[in-house]
């Protein structure tokens, strides 16, 4: 059991928490997501939208799947028609849309977990929690799961997630916790890129934040706005800037290519 615990969520992190199996990580994730609140310590910073991926998704429900997503973004405020739109999206990401109408209780435990996903990534939470997220999916839906938490967190979303595999996203973390007994622990974590070392968790987030970062100027159509889950600021000269960590602007640039019409990366600079 977890005692005294107290988590400060900073804006647009990756934070990965580890432990040994029954130690209290799909309970920590769950008080960080709001699904149950905590007898002490707090969780802060937490915003107003968040979405949570449970270890275990019941499956057995009487809607088919496409059907289930657009459900679910109207909950979350969406419009009907953008709300069929998005769920659309999610399911040709991670390769269901064959299954858009599937019952969902017809579906096969990798397909649930692809839907799992697709459900929390439809609205754009400002905090997206992963519980053993990647286990189940193929290995395709496992990369676009690795390309949509960069996105997130390049748009200004903190994700906090649990994965089995210490590969994980590896290098891509800006805090990294450890469940020890009742208590969460820091892990130090290595700057992104060339750097000293690995730095302590009691650096501050603005700190961490400077180091390894990418500026990417891009100009897409005229009229169309930014890829789903990217984030920028009006260029001068025309376009968008973009500043990442550059750990994650292999991503960002594939999203940018990759969009539908695609748009034109004018320059990638490294930043002092």
């Amino acid at each position: 059991m977890l005692r005294g615990i107290s988590l400060e969520l900073p804006r647009g992190a990756l934070v990965r928490v580890e432990g040994g199996n029954g130690g209290g990580k799909s309970t920590l994730l769950r008080l960080v997501a709001g699904i149950d609140a905590p007898t002490e310590g707090r969780v802060g910073g937490r915003p107003r939208r968040t979405a949570f991926v449970p270890e275990r998704f019941p499956a057995a429900l009487p809607l088919g799947a496409a059907a289930y997503l657009t459900h679910l973004g109207r909950v979350h405020g969406l419009r009907g028609a953008e709300a069929a739109r998005r769920a659309e999206h999610w399911l040709e990401r991670f390769g269901a849309a064959g299954h858009a109408r599937t019952p969902m209780a017809e579906l096969s435990k990798g397909t649930s977990q692809k839907v799992a996903v697709a459900q929390a990534l439809l609205a754009e939470p400002g905090l997206l929690v992963l519980d053993e997220a990647w286990t189940g999916l193929d290995a395709s839906a496992r990369t676009e799961l690795d390309l949509a938490v960069a996105e997130r967190t390049a748009a200004g979303a903190t994700v906090v997630f649990v994965d089995h595999d210490s590969r994980r996203l590896a290098g891509a973390p800006d805090a990294h916790y450890r469940v020890e007994g009742t208590s969460l622990v820091p892990v130090a974590v290595p700057l992104p890129g060339p750097g000293p070392g690995p730095v302590s968790m009691s650096m501050s987030t603005s700190e961490r934040a400077r180091a390894a970062r990418v500026r990417i100027r891009a100009a897409g159509p005229p009229g169309s706005p930014l890829p789903p889950g990217l984030a920028g600021v009006p260029d001068p000269d025309g376009g968008v800037v973009l500043t990442v960590y550059a750990t994650r602007s292999d991503e960002v640039l594939r999203v940018l290519l990759t969009a539908r019409p695609p748009w034109h990366v004018r320059a990638v600079e490294e930043l002092p």
